[in-house]
């Protein structure tokens, strides 16, 4: 009876997890409408077709937003088709969080503690995500 039971809720787990995977997808939709219309915003304020560079760098994190968003939809998808969290994909989906806040971060209002700490982040996600690459490297040449 236990064993139906845990059979029943994984199909209620895989369920969710297709829903997810719809919800993301409506959610890339929305980011790329979202970075359009910014786009467009900024490019019609006086003077027009020019950007100023904060208005690049919020573009820019607009879009890395959206790209992170698709990363996160890749590790759904992965998720359906193996059941198992690969590493390298979240790995890869953090440092590009991690990347995405450095980009957009105002430093000058910044204490400096927290300047090293995104480094720190930075460096220990960077060196992580190293790890792992050469560690599946070496065990695909065995």
């Amino acid at each position: 009876m236990s064993f139906d039971l845990v059979i029943f809720l994984k199909k209620i787990i895989s369920l969710a997890v297709r829903l997810l995977a719809v919800l993301m997808t409506f959610v890339i939709i929305l980011g790329v409408i979202d970075v359009g219309w910014t786009l467009y915003e900024k490019l019609m304020e006086p003077p027009r077709f020019i950007l100023t560079i904060s208005d690049i760098l919020a573009t820019f994190g607009a879009f890395m937003a959206v790209l992170i968003a698709i990363e996160i939809f890749t590790n759904i998808v992965l998720y359906l088709r193996n059941d198992v969290i690969h590493v390298k994909i979240v790995l890869a989906t953090a440092l590009m969080a991690i990347s995405r806040k450095v980009i957009i971060i105002d430093f000058k209002t910044l204490e400096p503690i927290y300047v090293f700490a995104i480094a720190a982040v930075v460096l220990s996600m960077g060196l992580t995500y190293w790890l792992v690459y050469k560690l599946d490297d070496s065990s695909n040449e065995s």
